[in-house]
């Protein structure tokens, strides 16, 4: 009886090692832009701006149309250590050519303008979120009002 049930058991092993490893000639799909921006997010939650960014610019590179990626990447620009400005608004600036209504790339555009000391550009995105939000009813546009009173304030 115990050979039967170790040849059993061996068999099971089998198949459940067999079932994890990918079959000759095959490989394994790469990952979708969704899920590629969802690790992306993951990563700019912890502060890895790299890991992020890696996963950003295949999004950007396979969909270059994608306004949430560029939105996302440029965000990780702005706020990594060392700011990269350029390369944010870059970005930023194909998120709202490709999504005009983005509200997320009005509000983070308008924080970067306010990074470089230019917060009548920072208020011209304010002004476009409250046309989009109407009655400035939208998260994004509390936001940056924020901001941009702060740094009147702390600049009059």
């Amino acid at each position: 009886m115990k050979p039967l049930l170790f040849a059993l058991a061996t068999m099971l092993a089998a198949s459940a090692f067999a079932a994890d490893t990918p079959t000759f000639g095959t490989t394994p799909s790469a990952p979708t832009a969704s899920e590629q921006i969802s690790a992306a997010r993951q990563a700019i939650e912890r502060k890895n701006w790299s890991r992020a960014q890696s996963d950003l610019k295949s999004v950007v590179r396979d969909e270059p149309n994608n306004a949430d990626a560029h939105n996302l990447l440029a965000y990780t620009y702005r706020k990594q250590d060392k700011p990269d400005l350029a390369k944010a608004f870059e970005h930023y600036k194909t998120a709202l050519k490709l999504n005009p209504q983005h509200k997320g790339a009005h509000e983070y555009i308008g924080e970067a303008y306010l990074m470089d000391r230019k917060p009548d550009l920072a208020e011209q995105h304010l002004a476009s979120l409250e046309k989009i939000c109407g009655n400035r009813q939208c998260e994004e546009y509390r936001d940056l009002a924020k901001s941009v009173a702060a740094y009147r304030k702390a600049n009059p």
